[in-house]
């Protein structure tokens, strides 16, 4: 039953992972009443699942690092399709957020001098990772989670969004369901902040759990606001393949910036083969001088494992097309080649990694410190989301926010690692703060019991069908194949033929997916849940696989075997992704806003 009298809030914050709990802590400090609505269980964020560390650059291991570095970084690596005053403001602002979570409990690793340690990582010119061994996400949450809950802060747990509530200007609610119990709950507020992290279930492969299924990105677009650079999907280098089981989950980054590197079957350093010339001035040319900058070396270069995510992830394809790769279909990371250097290498190992010790010890009876992990690209983050003013974080849509991975700007066409937790502090508290203030400004409005009444209707259509009808479809199926789909025609590398096939192959899953039946009763129907997933999943494929075929470019994470080089037009351009007045998704181009002459300066020095 839909509840007569809405929830009422002045800011509601849909999802509790790292920017949702940072925007619900600010929205709260700013006077404000707010809810937390988490479609899991408070805790159970993919926050943790970012092990490496958070990128800051505090400079407490090497001090010529600086914002300015950071900021030059983080626009390289995204091929400079950044939105460059997020990437201003994220670098200026990391270093606070990062005191801050240390002022609230959080305990960092530390140097001999007692600072927060730092580690390096791809992509960044220094070691700038704040780490807590490889749990930082861990203890982020653990913190964030421990400062909220003193907060007054109402949180509604294994509650999921379905639809964002307008009055055709604003967002003044939401519609959501209780998923341990199948009733709906109505939400009115003033303000909303999406924070629902990413879409790694449209893929067969990811090191996402079972929440990611875009919904920030589908309820920001069915409300109508704008979503960029969808087809930037980060496939991490390092996943792991076997076995089976447990393809896809997580071997941090952390493991090369403590000295792993990477082996074909043939004992082969294979990153040495295919540097960017942009790195080249700065890369080790062998395994001495790559583990002595690990340890810290000033003067020493940065190891080529070490170089961005994209790059990586598409040279182990490589590798393993070309019949180099492991016996499982990937390639070797080794760790345990340092007890040649190290002394004591194994307990370095197990405190530097402690997780990835018992990861692959339990899960593959493999002992990391003495033998080589098999590892592969696993779908694992999207640069592209919900389009937001930099300062702000809100969208298109008047008192609708959005922080974390489902907002788009900061990292272009590629991540940095340890970008997204920084990100997540430093955009996530803007996106509280000025939540808050919109809903000091602005009055709560109405919400039609009509909407509600046919966003109930439409939810439990799927108990209208009988499963045992001829034509009707069974929800895990159409996922299932939506996977398959994605993972093999918008993956890693792509061709025009391949994602067309997927477009139309998108379509025919939306026909099924209108004739999806379930069984049984509302009280936690794990059918019903992935029925109404499905929506989100779908509108957000089309998205990635729409904006990749009007990219006719290689850019970042983005590789077209059919336009491999890049277009230098587009390199001025993003693909935006709308709703049209028919409902249907539309997409075009806009110019991305010239960098300023400052921040120009500063790039150009890095280059």
């Amino acid at each position: 039953m839909i509840e007569h009298e809405p929830i009422q809030y002045d800011v509601l914050v849909i999802g509790a992972g790292g920017a949702g709990l940072r925007a619900a802590i600010e929205a709260r400090a700013m006077g404000a009443s707010v809810g937390l609505v988490c479609k899991s269980l408070l805790g159970k964020a993919h926050t943790v699942m970012a092990e490496g560390g958070v990128a800051a650059a505090l400079s407490n291991v090497d001090d010529r690092d600086n914002w300015e570095v950071h900021f030059a970084d983080t626009m390289r690596g995204g091929q400079y399709l950044n939105n460059c005053r997020m990437a201003e403001l994220h670098a200026k602002e990391a270093p606070a957020r990062v005191r801050e979570l240390e002022a609230w409990g959080a305990v960092f690793d530390r140097s001999p001098d007692g600072r927060i340690l730092q580690r390096n990582f791809g992509g960044h010119a220094y070691p700038r990772l704040a780490h807590v061994g490889d749990r930082t996400g861990l203890e982020m949450i653990r913190t964030l989670q421990d400062y909220a809950v003193h907060q007054e802060i109402d949180v509604h747990m294994e509650c999921a969004v379905i639809e964002l509530l307008t009055d055709g200007e604003r967002v003044v609610g939401a519609f959501a369901f209780d998923r341990d119990r199948g009733t709906f709950k109505v939400f009115r507020t003033k303000a909303v902040v999406l924070a629902t992290g990413g879409i790694g279930k449209a893929y067969r492969i990811t090191s996402n759990s079972w929440e990611y299924t875009g919904d920030g990105h589908a309820l920001a677009y069915r409300a109508g606001a704008a979503l960029i650079d969808m087809e930037f999907v980060q496939f991490h280098p390092t996943g792991m393949v076997w076995p089976p089981s447990v393809a896809g989950i997580l071997v941090t980054e952390g493991v090369r910036g403590e000295g792993g590197v990477l082996r074909n079957s043939l004992g082969e350093r294979f990153m040495f083969s295919d540097i960017p010339p942009a790195y080249r001035n700065q890369t080790a040319d062998n395994e001495e001088e790559g583990w002595r900058y690990t340890q810290g070396d000033k003067d020493a270069r940065r190891p080529p494992e070490l170089l961005t995510r994209d790059h990586v992830a598409r040279c182990i394809v490589r590798e393993v097309k070309e019949g180099r790769g492991s016996p499982h279909g990937g390639v070797f990371l080794d760790i345990a080649w340092i007890k040649e250097r190290l002394p004591n290498a194994a307990e370095h190992i197990k405190r530097k990694l402690p997780s990835m010790y018992h990861q692959f010890k339990e899960l593959a009876d493999i002992d990391i410190t003495e033998e080589p992990m098999e590892v592969g690209p696993t779908t694992h983050y999207v640069m592209g989301g919900v389009r937001v003013e930099a300062d702000s974080q809100m969208t298109d849509v008047p008192g609708l926010f959005a922080a974390g991975e489902c907002a788009a700007g900061l990292h272009g066409a590629n991540r940095l690692g340890g970008n997204s937790l920084s990100d997540l502090l430093v955009f996530g508290k803007r996106a509280g703060e000025y939540a808050a203030r919109f809903a000091q400004e602005n009055s709560a409005r109405e919400i039609s019991r009509d909407h509600t009444a046919r966003v109930a209707r439409t939810a439990l259509e799927p108990f209208d069908r009988s499963v045992d009808t001829d034509g009707a479809e069974n929800p895990f199926e159409i996922q299932q194949d939506l996977q398959k789909m994605m993972q093999d025609q918008v993956g890693i590398v792509r061709n025009e033929h391949d994602i067309q096939a997927a477009v139309e192959g998108i379509g025919r899953l939306r026909e099924r997916a209108e004739r999806v039946a379930v069984s049984g009763n509302r009280e936690y129907n794990p059918g019903w849940h992935t029925a109404l997933d499905l929506q989100n999943l779908l509108a957000y494929s089309e998205a990635i696989a729409r904006s990749a075929l009007a990219r006719k470019e290689s850019r970042g994470a983005h590789t077209r075997l059919d336009y491999p080089d890049k277009d230098e037009k587009l390199g001025k351009l993003s693909v935006v992704i709308r709703k049209n007045s028919d409902g249907d998704l539309e997409v075009s181009w806009e110019p991305i806003p010239d960098i300023p002459e400052g921040l120009q300066r500063i790039i150009d020095a890095r280059k």
